[in-house]
């Protein structure tokens, strides 16, 4: 398994203004802008923010943040998001947060990684609801 310095550099790779850095509570916080929204939402790209936490990758990362003006076309809030929700490690409360979930059959601690996870996001927002 790679190190979690050697997943993020692959992000780094896609995402040039990606960055990753240590939050309060001891977990990291990767945040990765220009993220293309397909049509159906209200912008062409946002910033994502996630953590890692503590025991990744057995710990599986959980949950994601955008651009807190990100909507659908219509102008409503996404599905399963949720504006001003925050946590140790994600405190900005103008952000839009997304309790979105892996699946069980979604991520492997053995072969699944940070661009998996990105992977996971994108997929999200490929149904506009």
């Amino acid at each position: 398994m790679k190190s979690v310095q050697d997943q993020f550099a692959e992000v780094l790779s896609t995402y040039s203004g990606a960055s990753m850095s240590t939050a309060p509570d001891g977990t990291l916080l990767v945040i990765v802008p220009g993220v293309i929204v397909p049509p159906g939402w209200s912008r062409q790209s946002t910033e994502v923010r996630f953590t890692i936490p503590a025991g990744y990758p057995y710990a599986v990362p959980d949950c994601f943040w955008t651009d807190g003006d990100l909507r659908l076309a219509t102008g409503q809030i996404p599905q399963n998001a949720q504006p001003g929700q925050v946590t140790p490690a994600q405190s900005d409360p103008s952000l839009l947060w997304f309790s979105w979930h892996i699946t069980a059959n979604t991520w492997n601690p053995a072969a699944s990684d940070l661009m998996t996870y990105v992977k996971v996001i994108r997929n999200r927002f490929e149904v506009a609801q």
